[in-house]
């Protein structure tokens, strides 16, 4: 049977259903997150700070930082952003951050405790990311890191194509005029 993702919340903004893995819950990220946020980041990057021959207090300290810098610059570039905690039986397992301008979506973060990654979920938030921008007629873009093939790969069979670069990143481009139904 396919997943659907719901949201609750004063935020929430319903979308219509994605087809996935796993049935999913959205929830606003509150204050109580904080900690659990800071979790999350940290492991994202553990597999990057693995070989870094730094004491684990330095790399949390680093990790604690970078965190930071991360959500500020998220807040002040996507104010209005929906910041959404993913769930799944009540249990925090991610986060899913989308902006939703009039005329354009963007696909800020998409963040999976480990035991959660590689099981369809990604492409759930995704497919659910796509139909809100969809709904709404309008494109969805998102940034990746070229250090992350696996994540470009993934938004390509989603139907995402290639656009700008940076030294870092690059953008990708999804428009749903691009994958009308026959």
């Amino acid at each position: 049977m396919p997943g659907r993702v719901t949201q609750a919340g004063a935020h929430a903004r319903l979308c219509a259903d994605a087809p996935a893995a796993a049935d999913l819950a959205l929830r606003p990220e509150q204050p109580d997150d904080l900690a659990w946020l800071q979790e999350l980041y940290a492991s994202t990057r553990s597999d990057e700070l693995a070989p870094v021959p730094w004491p684990e207090a330095a790399k949390r300290a680093f990790l604690l930082q970078q965190f930071a810098l991360q959500r500020t610059h998220y807040r002040q570039q996507f104010a209005d952003a929906d910041f959404l905690i993913v769930q799944a039986s009540g249990l925090s397992i991610g986060r899913l951050y989308l902006h939703r301008a009039t005329a354009h979506h963007t696909l800020v973060d998409i963040s999976l405790l480990p035991d959660w990654r590689g099981k369809g979920i990604g492409s759930q938030l995704i497919a659910h990311a796509q139909a809100c921008a969809r709904d709404a007629g309008c494109a969805l873009s998102l940034h990746v890191l070229h250090a992350n093939p696996a994540a470009r790969r993934l938004y390509a069979r989603h139907g995402f194509v290639a656009g700008d670069s940076t030294q870092t990143h690059l953008q990708m481009h999804w428009h749903p005029r691009d994958h009308l139904l026959s």
